[in-house]
C-alpha cells in the first residue's frame, strides 16, 4: 500500500503528516510506504490513499484513489481517526 501525505509547497506539511501516519501505522502494525509530495510533484504520480490538509480539496477533486483530509494537521487523535479506518478497509480487516 503506497500512501502520499501533500502539501502545497515545499514539504513542512507533507512530512509532519508522513511522520505522524507513520507512527500511527507503527503502533497498529500496518506496513506501508508513506511518502511526503508537495503538489507539484504530485501530478501524474499515483498512491492508494493521499493524505493532505483540508484546503487542498479542490485540487483532489478528481483524484481516483482515496483521499483524506485533515483539518488539524498536528492533531493525531483527527488523523488517526480518518486514517485507521480507510487502511484498514484497504487490507480488509478491522
Amino acid at each position: 500500500m503506497k500512501i502520499v501525505t501533500l502539501c502545497g509547497m515545499g514539504f513542512g506539511t507533507s512530512l509532519t503528516l508522513k511522520m505522524i501516519i507513520d507512527n500511527i501505522l507503527e503502533n497498529h502494525g500496518i506496513k506501508a510506504e508513506v511518502k511526503a509530495w508537495d503538489l507539484g510533484s504530485f501530478k501524474g504520480q499515483s498512491a492508494d490513499i493521499v493524505v493532505a490538509p483540508q484546503d487542498m480539496k479542490r485540487h483532489l477533486q478528481n483524484y481516483p484513489g482515496r483521499v483524506v483530509l485533515v483539518n488539524n494537521l498536528t492533531d493525531r487523535k483527527e488523523i488517526e481517526s480518518k486514517i485507521l479506518p480507510v487502511v484498514q478497509e484497504m487490507l480488509g480487516s478491522n
